[in-house]
This record gives structure tokens, sequence and C-alpha cells, in this order.
């Protein structure tokens, strides 16, 4: 499954909330899968650390870009996906993987700023 994530309200000079980002239209319900991934792939450049640390990530050899087999997560995928999230060493070590809680609204990892709020280059 591919989600489409891009804002779906318009940017302003603050951060955005993860909720901003994505698509509820195939996402499953919050109770089952209350975590979800926003993906920066446009500032991958293909360390395959993330492929290394969660089953739930694939590095391609030929375009060397990584990818998410699904974006939403429950509880029992959700420890590997957060070190992968913390390993990625893309944008100088603060990551293009997010791992947002869906439930709070918030990035639990990497959240470079500690505040929770969504730290994607977009």
């Amino acid at each position: 499954m591919k989600a489409c994530l891009i804002p779906t309200t318009a940017m302003s000079d603050e951060r955005p909330t993860p909720s901003e980002f994505g698509t509820t239209d195939d996402a499953p319900p919050v109770d089952e899968k209350p975590y979800k991934i926003i993906f920066e792939a446009n500032n991958c450049f293909g360390a395959g650390r993330c492929a290394e640390a969660s089953a739930n990530w694939d590095l391609d050899l030929d375009t060397g870009i990584a990818a998410p087999r699904t974006y939403f997560l429950d509880e029992s995928e959700l420890d590997e996906n957060v070190r992968a999230a913390e390993l990625c060493p893309a944008k100088k070590g603060d990551g293009v993987i997010h791992i947002i809680d869906r439930e709070q609204d918030i990035e639990i990892a990497p959240d470079p700023h500690g505040d929770g709020s969504l730290s994607v280059d977009w």
C-alpha cells in the first residue's frame, strides 16, 4: 500500500501538524494502526540503515531509495520502525523517516526538536 503524503491544508510559517499530511481515505482505523510513517523520499540517499533495522524497509539498489512496505503501524511494528527512523543519517542525522502517533498527532521519532512537532523539510 502506498500512501500519498502531501499537505492536505495550506502551509504556513509554523510547522505543520502530522495530521496535515497524508490521506485518511485508505488509512486503517487508529485503534488498529495507531502509528503512521511520513517519509521524505526526496531526501533519501540510500544509506540502507533503515532496511538493516526494520523488515518494513526495503532499499531499491537500482534507484538507491528506500521505501516502507506499509505506512501504517501497530504496536508490534513500532520499535523497529522507530529504530529505523533514529538510524537514518540523511539531513545531517535528523533523518527522513518520521514516525507519527496518530492519536496524539505528534512525531515520536526522530523528533529532533524534542517537542513532537513534525520535522519535515518540504
